[in-house]
């Protein structure tokens, strides 16, 4: 009989053991952003990677006629592309701007708006690709600062009077999937500029593709030291590696007084690859040095283990030259050093996911930036930003409306393919943009310095850190 009792006791006891356990799972997904290693739904952990490698190059591009950036599209977006793709242009606008009312910081609606207001009419089309399926976050970035520059120049009447159009193109930041979207691109002759690609894997290989076919490239984001070398059809806004590399040894050298660096690096990234190579030849010319190295893309890695070396091989400094596939390892190695040892960061560190996840033990950790709104919060691209979108942009947007003013100043001077290409890689060139002076080195290169910032304690993120201006 007192079996039979027991029973019902020991099922209860084994129900509340399973809940309690779940609940300490997901204690642990939430607390240590787990979630985000694991191929979810979400943008994936593998930037590179394509789960949409199948798709046809024709569904990957549009002026208007289909959604790119599905997720959490309004009934009135989708209105408004159905009529853009009907020829119902006033139908269209009145859907899209009744879709911006709800959601302003929508860029895809509101380039897609103004493709509307052109209609018919003759106008200068540049593509901008991105990686909309899999990336969101930047891939939205990059098209504030495209839809921002189109908005205003074609508010201001056009380009000579001709209206911008721009197509946006989905290209998964995958090698092969971003050369099938640039070989549609330079077929397409009414293309006349391409801003893109995200990741310097995927520009390296798509610019390839641009050089041959005498159609100008300029990436907001791709900083490998390699797009030097693919021709004079190719042009970034953002500062090279070689910048970013020889800011942050100036820094641990000159300014922290600190020699010996342990280096955090993802080998199967060209992006990080070069970053370290750079980074490495650096500090070896400021006179540090590099005592260690540490792949973050290793099954094996393991952050604790690393710290430890590096604290045994003398290290001064943590330098973490990560990109964003292999951004959570690099955070371990925060949370695990908690401050003991300084932290030097390349730009994939500069994301509201290292406020967030790195906390307390992320203050301190000073990061290399190409652009900082706190350097010109007056100036009229912040203001206007503020105002279009309800609130502050980064980098990546700042850097993509320098890319787009560059192709509507080369539009200006000769509205062609090859006039784009002379009048932006003239020795005389030089536009004001959102990030200052605008003017190109012989590679293609921007000719601008690195910023630092400095993780420190503040309430503009809202996770209680904020990154500032390296004093």
């Amino acid at each position: 009989m007192a079996q039979k009792n027991e029973t019902p006791v020991l099922i209860v006891s084994l129900l509340v053991t399973i809940v309690l356990l779940s609940a300490g799972v997901w204690w642990l997904f939430s607390r240590f952003n787990l979630g985000d290693v694991l191929p979810t739904g979400g943008e994936p952990a593998q930037i590179g990677r394509s789960p949409n490698a199948n798709t046809p190059v024709r569904q990957r591009l549009s002026v208007g006629q289909q959604v790119l950036l599905s997720e959490g599209a309004s009934a009135q977006k989708q209105a408004g592309v159905e009529a853009l793709a009907s020829g119902n242009f006033e139908q269209a606008i009145a859907e899209l701007e009744a879709s911006l009312r709800n959601n302003r910081n929508d860029p895809e609606a509101l380039i897609y708006l103004n493709n509307a207001r052109i209609g018919d009419q003759t106008a200068y089309t540049i593509a901008v690709s991105v990686p909309a399926r899999n990336a969101v976050s930047p891939a939205l970035e990059i098209l504030r600062g495209v839809a921002q520059a189109q908005d205003e120049v074609n508010q201001a009447g056009g380009i000579n009077g001709v209206p911008l159009k721009v197509m946006i193109a989905s290209d998964d930041n995958d090698p092969a999937t971003s050369r099938a979207v640039a070989d549609a691109l330079v077929d397409d002759s009414s293309v006349l500029g391409v801003i893109g690609h995200f990741g310097s894997e995927a520009s390296l290989a798509a610019g390839e593709v641009y050089q041959q076919g005498g159609l100008v490239m300029v990436s907001p984001t791709s900083t490998s030291a390699q797009l030097s070398d693919l021709g004079n059809y190719v042009f970034r806004t953002v500062p090279s590696d070689r910048f970013t590399a020889a800011a942050l040894s100036r820094y641990m050298v000159n300014q922290a007084q600190q020699q010996n660096a342990a280096v955090y690096f993802n080998s199967s990234s060209d992006y990080s690859r070069s970053l370290k190579d750079e980074f490495t030849t650096a500090i070896y010319g400021d006179g540090g040095q590099v005592v260690a190295e540490f792949d973050l893309s290793t099954p094996t890695f393991d952050a604790v283990d690393s710290v430890n070396q590096a604290q045994q091989q003398d290290a001064d400094v943590l330098v973490l030259l990560t990109n964003t596939a292999t951004l959570d390892q690099a955070l371990q190695v925060v949370t695990v050093n908690r401050q003991q040892l300084s932290i030097l960061g390349g730009d994939s560190v500069y994301t509201s996911k290292t406020l967030q996840v790195g906390g307390d033990a992320a203050v301190g950790m000073v990061v290399a930036v190409p652009w900082n709104l706190q350097s010109n919060t007056q100036s009229e691209f912040v203001q206007t930003s503020r105002q279009l979108w309800g609130g502050d942009v980064n980098w990546r947007t700042a850097m993509a409306y320098d890319a787009a003013r560059v192709l509507i100043a080369g539009l200006e001077t000769n509205p062609t393919r090859q006039g784009v290409q002379q009048a932006i890689a003239a020795s005389g060139f030089s536009i004001a943009g959102a990030t200052g002076q605008i003017r190109f080195l012989p590679s293609g290169d921007r000719n601008q310095a690195t910023q630092l910032v400095e993780v420190e304690p503040g309430s503009r993120s809202g996770y209680g850190f904020d990154f500032d201006l390296v004093q």
